[in-house]
């Protein structure tokens, strides 16, 4: 399965951290473009110039890891293609070149799902993917969400719990699931 990755869930940390976790299971093939990796790293330069330098960084080790993931959109899909928000042609535009199963985004308004049918796609949004997957593969999704909880923790310095920590990163579905 190609799925292609859109920004809001390339960034938070915790969420893009289970869903690659999940795809380095082996469980599907990641795709995104040079623009959704942008805008990654933008969305963390909010947030002051070190988290974009640490963005940047994980960007760069992203791209080494999948150096296959990243397609362009070709400018006759983006010209021809109609969505709500304009600025979210290049997602569809970029799924269309990848030959994308369907797109991982938690932005659901600006993706209807008859404009994605008619390109041979779907939308998912993270916590039902990653929920799905688990459902069909526990241990590796468990595996991955055990690994981000380790890096958490490493990096914070401080425990973390599963459930509260998948919750915040609004996994909630997964959180429980991985909890009973």
């Amino acid at each position: 399965m190609r799925v292609l990755i859109d920004a809001c869930v390339l960034y938070p940390t915790v969420m893009r951290e289970v869903v690659l976790g999940a795809a380095r299971q082996g469980l599907f093939q990641p795709l995104w473009s040079e623009r959704l990796l942008e805008e990654w790293a933008r969305a963390a330069a909010r947030r002051g110039p070190v988290d974009e330098v640490q963005a940047r960084g994980e960007v760069a080790l992203v791209r080494a890891a999948w150096p296959e993931a990243c397609v362009t959109p070709r400018a006759g899909d983006m010209a021809r293609i109609w969505l709500p928000d304009p600025n979210d042609v290049h997602v569809l535009a970029a799924a269309i070149a990848g030959s994308a199963d369907l797109i991982l985004t938690s932005n659901a308004k600006d993706f209807p799902r008859n404009v994605l049918r008619e390109e041979g796609l779907d939308r998912r949004d993270p916590d039902g993917f990653l929920h799905d997957l688990w459902l069909a593969h526990p241990e590796k999704v468990a595996a991955a969400a055990r690994e981000v909880l380790l890096q958490a923790q490493q990096m914070d310095d401080v425990p973390h719990e599963m459930r509260p920590l998948l919750k915040k990163a609004r996994l909630p579905r997964l959180a429980k699931a991985l909890s009973s």
